[in-house]
């Protein structure tokens, strides 16, 4: 996100090298990815296409993504592919529901639910990279009123890049 809390990769870019490692290296501790509809509809089927996968990291991180298990929060998909089962049910509980198995992290890969989520508790950590860049327009990370309280975290670690981001690790501050 942009210092000034856009998310839009359209308005940022794609991330450098060292921080597409870091991503790829959060993902690698998860056996799952939850997406949003839009999200979902940006990562595939981009990262599927081997047309897109420039060098090795790609390759490894398209080839990884697509066999990943992954469900998709959508009232208005009627497929989806890539070991992608469509979720139409409420999202808060369908993922109080999944930690309750066993099995590594869960990666929730979507902004448009994340004061939902957050609300419901179902978010344990938030990893955010802050890209040194004012942007100024676009969706944000949280939109003014969608918090309905707002959300006391804890920091864990903070990892600055050549390139000037600075990645933010938080867990939900327990009382």
């Amino acid at each position: 996100m942009s210092i000034d809390g856009c998310v839009s990769h359209t308005n940022l870019g794609p991330p450098d090298l060292e921080v597409f490692e870091y991503f790829d290296a959060l993902m690698r501790d998860a056996d799952l990815i939850a997406y949003g509809r839009k999200m979902y509809e940006i990562m595939f089927p981009y990262w599927a296409d081997e047309a897109n996968w420039a060098d090795e990291l790609d390759t490894e991180f398209g080839q990884r993504l697509t066999a990943f298990d992954k469900i998709v929060f959508s009232r208005t998909l009627d497929s989806a592919e890539y070991n992608t089962r469509i979720v139409s049910t409420d999202p808060a509980a369908e993922l109080k529901k999944l930690k309750q198995a066993p099995g590594k992290n869960i990666y929730v890969g979507t902004v448009s639910m994340l004061p939902q989520l957050a609300q419901a508790g179902v978010i344990d950590e938030y990893h955010f990279v802050v890209v040194p860049v004012i942007v100024g327009k676009g969706p944000r990370l949280v939109e003014d009123g969608s918090l309905a309280e707002k959300l006391n975290l804890e920091l864990v670690a903070t990892r600055t890049f050549k390139s000037g981001c600075i990645a933010l690790h938080y867990a939900k501050q327990t009382l």
